[in-house]
């Protein structure tokens, strides 16, 4: 009997010790560390009593431990960790009873460790060219020898640059769509993280980047010029409003390459002889700086010298009470096709403005003087056409005298039309007078004598009849 008590017993101690059950630890710790620091983690078994030795383990999720320490008697576990970038992640305690696998092991609630690695050596990667023409985009990297948790800036010319839609900032890259010569400079990236409200900053070196413009078309023009020898030559400009320099300019005749140069201005000339009233031929110039060909507009090369007749034309402007207030005078050549203009007021040459005069040049069609109606314009007004290459001779226009009574006054065709249409219209309705009463004629004409005679009524019955007077036809 006694011996089955004492197999009773054990039987229960045994399976007592089996079904114990560790309490779930707690884990505590800091939730951000500085690389290669120490920093102590505490861990906690409660309601433990029963055991003397609990080893407490520091593991991350996928199970590798970091660091342990035997609680004896229920002390807290101070477990010290030389923070490494990989300790960054999820850490839990685990407990389990030293010396006794049959006792089953807890696991703490997880607690996150945010490691910070202190930025450093940065550094931009770019592989494209440093010069490229615009259009295209520009992709640069900042790279790290070291850093986490890293927020970036990056400067032009010192500058901040701000997101747009064409400046694409996101992680470590900047991304520069439709780049103009705007975005020529020097570039750098700066890298900076925080931990415990000290600022760990590195900056990059700079990159030279240099975007050209392109050339834009040019435009085409010449002048003439007179020669000591007596011959004439054409001085052509090629001349582009942008690109980047230098650019090649090349003049063409037709499909035949005349002559080219290159200039580190956006312009150039190139001289041709001409031969004065001769087609020569249609000029083209072509502009390059590296990337597309651009052209120009074609351009005839024929010289005619001025010729006569010059003619002077005006019309005016019509202000309160129908009085004139402003005059335009038109001077114009039968021929040329490089002239020159001059303005005189009483022989005295007109400059381009005057306090009531502007002259408006329109080569190579006309000139225009503008002209305000008053006492100080008042005068003889004529024009002379020359060849801006050659002022030696001059064609003038015929002279006409302006002033205020004059230009107000009704001319001489005017007064004509409207004293012919006043006749006209007095005409007009003494015809019409004189048919109709030709027509009332002509319809009595037609009805007899007796029709026209007084008549007397005779009442017979209920019926009133007509009756004749018959005395008064003879």
């Amino acid at each position: 009997m006694f011996t089955l008590l004492l197999f009773i017993l054990g039987f229960c101690l045994r399976s007592e010790c089996n079904d114990f059950i560790l309490g779930q630890p707690r884990l505590y710790g800091p939730s951000e560390a500085l690389v290669n620091e120490v920093q102590y983690f505490q861990c906690e078994v409660p309601n433990h009593s029963m055991i003397d030795a609990i080893l407490l383990k520091i593991v991350k999720e996928d199970g590798k431990m970091l660091g342990e320490m035997t609680s004896l008697k229920g002390e807290v576990a101070n477990i010290p960790l030389y923070i490494k970038p990989l300790y960054e992640g999820y850490l839990k305690c685990v407990a389990s009873a030293q010396n006794n696998s049959e006792i089953n092991a807890t696991v703490s609630y997880r607690h996150y460790l945010k490691v910070i690695v202190p930025v450093k050596d940065a550094a931009i990667i770019y592989s494209g060219p440093d010069e490229f023409f615009e259009g295209k985009t520009l992709e640069l990297r900042c790279q790290l020898g070291a850093g986490n948790h890293v927020s970036y800036k990056w400067l032009h010319n010192g500058q901040t640059i701000s997101q747009s839609p064409f400046h694409h900032m996101a992680d470590d890259r900047l991304r520069i769509y439709r780049t103009t010569s705007k975005d020529s400079g020097f570039y750098m990236c700066q890298a900076r993280n925080i931990f415990n409200k000290t600022v760990y900053i590195s900056n990059s070196s700079e990159v030279i980047i240099t975007v050209k413009d392109l050339v834009s078309s040019p435009d085409i023009s010449f002048i003439i010029l007179k020669e000591d020898s007596g011959n004439y030559s054409a001085l052509v400009t090629c001349q582009s409003n942008r690109g980047t320099t230098p650019i090649t300019f090349s003049l063409y005749n037709r499909a035949q390459l005349v002559t080219n140069a290159t200039s580190k201005e956006r312009h150039t000339a190139f001289k041709v002889p001409v031969v004065m009233e001769q087609h020569l031929g249609w000029l083209q110039c072509q502009a390059e700086n590296g990337d597309e060909t651009t052209y120009s507009q074609w351009l005839p090369l024929h010289v005619v010298p001025v010729g006569g007749p010059v003619e002077m034309s005006y019309d005016y402007d019509i202000g309160e009470n129908y009085a004139v207030v402003g005059l335009r005078f038109y001077c114009k050549a039968a021929k040329g096709t490089h002239p020159q203009y001059q303005w005189f007021l009483n022989e005295t040459l007109l400059q381009a403005r005057g306090s009531f005069f502007y002259v408006d040049d329109q080569p190579p069609v006309q000139s225009v003087l503008l002209l305000s109606v008053g006492r100080s314009s008042a005068g003889m007004y004529h024009c002379k056409v020359s060849d801006n290459f050659d002022n030696t001779t001059a064609i003038s226009s015929q002279r006409r005298y302006m002033d205020k009574e004059v230009v107000n006054r009704l001319p001489v065709l005017v007064v004509a039309i409207v004293f012919g249409c006043f006749t006209m219209l007095i005409l007009l309705v003494f015809s019409c007078c004189l048919i109709g009463v030709l027509f009332r004629r002509k319809e009595y004409g037609k009805v007899s004598l007796g029709d026209l005679l007084p008549r007397e009524t005779i009442l017979i019955g209920d019926t009133t009849w007509p009756k004749r007077d018959n005395s008064l036809i003879s």
